[in-house]
């Protein structure tokens, strides 16, 4: 399978402040590739320099075969990205902030286009109510939506789950696996280690600027100690494997 991301000794720095280091990667087309680290690692940065928003200091990003400094508007058209906040009108009802993404991008049967992702999404009778009125997942799942008008290539999702609660989160995860069954790339960053562990074909580790670990979840056990039992073999969890990787990096 082909990468459809490819990520090479990217590095950006804030006035003085160098929040990448170095970054490689490479990411599969049609997978879910969790990025993971704490606050302030610099997931959200990586996220923006992809989509264009933003532009590396050095190193070179391509998009399916495109250049990120070179052909942002090519780009623009194969990907969507969805923050960490959603971006939706909420005075607006769900019907009408989907009519309006698919106008902006000047799609024909912006009524259809519409109704099928109501349909898609199982939002068809939360459709003609004002986003005001919607639930924190009813929102997230309107935001998601609204990324997926123009059948994107890749969808980023930055920080997908934050603030809401364990429904709503779980109704995300099913979101995202339907788009990767679906034959969509989904690129999300995360903090929390269970959503990467539950969701990831690949996880990447971002620490102090630079990917220290980038593997399966099978792969990163292999970093982490077997543990020693009578009996039975105990398996490590995601957040221990994530913990001894960074203690690991920190010693050196």
């Amino acid at each position: 399978m082909k990468n459809i991301i490819q990520i090479k000794a990217v590095k950006k720095a804030y006035k003085n402040v160098e929040v990448l280091k170095g970054v490689d990667l490479e990411v599969e087309q049609g997978g879910i590739f969790a990025l993971l680290g704490s606050n302030g690692a610099g997931k959200t940065t990586i996220i923006r320099i992809m989509a264009t928003l933003l532009k590396a200091d050095s190193g070179s990003v391509t998009i399916d075969g495109f250049d990120t400094k070179k052909n942002s508007r090519e780009i623009r058209g194969l990907i969507s990205l969805t923050g960490q906040f959603a971006a939706i009108d909420e005075i607006l009802t769900g019907r009408e902030n989907l009519q309006m993404i698919a106008k902006l991008r000047h799609l024909k049967n912006h009524k259809q286009i519409a109704e099928d992702l109501i349909r898609c999404f199982n939002m068809s009778e939360a459709a003609d109510r004002r986003v005001g009125t919607y639930s924190g997942g009813m929102k997230r799942r309107i935001d998601i939506a609204m990324s997926l008008v123009g059948n994107p290539k890749i969808i980023f999702l930055d920080e997908p789950t934050t603030g809401l609660d364990p429904e709503a989160r779980l109704e995300v995860w099913k979101i995202v696996k339907e788009l990767s069954a679906a034959g969509t790339t989904v690129f999300l960053t995360t903090q929390y280690l269970e959503e990467a562990e539950q969701l990831a074909d690949k996880i990447a580790i971002l620490h102090e600027g630079r990917i220290i670990a980038n593997d399966t979840l099978d792969g990163l056990k292999q970093i982490f100690p077997p543990a020693k039992v009578e009996y039975v073999e105990k398996q490590p969890t995601l957040e221990e494997i994530f913990l001894t990787i960074i203690g690991k990096k920190e010693e050196k």
